[in-house]
């Protein structure tokens, strides 16, 4: 009725096999995640930089890139010219969201200073949207 499988399994359930493809432990997978998150933010920080350029958009941006470097062992983030057209609104909710997506990766793999940076970019954003001087202004 069936013709019978020929070739052997590419999934090797065998205890003792070694595989023919690389793995990464917990923390490399966390460290790719974590950087990814932190690039996507620093992309949209580089939006809004283009729409309302600031001299505290322009640290932050500074601050990812290092965290950005750091985490892929010291290779520069990849930064493109932004837009200069947007929803300044729809930026800060995206980049709140982007940085809550970081400060939980960061804190899974006890990074202190990426969910220090994460948390600090939340506030900024938040206050941006609410439109709280002191906390957009501290940032």
């Amino acid at each position: 009725m069936y013709e019978p499988i020929r070739t052997k399994s590419v999934h090797s359930t065998m205890a003792g096999t070694a595989s023919d493809f690389p793995h990464r432990s917990r923390e490399e997978e966390l460290d790719i995640q974590l950087a990814g998150h932190l690039a996507a933010l620093l992309a949209v920080t580089d939006e809004l930089r283009a729409l309302t350029p600031s001299a505290g958009l322009d640290t932050a941006a500074e601050r990812l890139a290092g965290e950005v470097s750091r985490l892929r062992g010291g290779r520069a983030p990849l930064r493109a010219a932004p837009a200069a057209a947007g929803d300044r609104a729809a930026l800060h909710r995206r980049a709140h969201a982007l940085a809550g997506r970081a400060l939980v990766v960061a804190a899974s793999r006890a990074d202190t200073s990426a969910a220090i940076l994460a948390a600090e970019r939340m506030d900024a954003h938040t206050a941006a949207l609410t439109g709280s001087p002191e906390l957009s202004a501290a940032r």
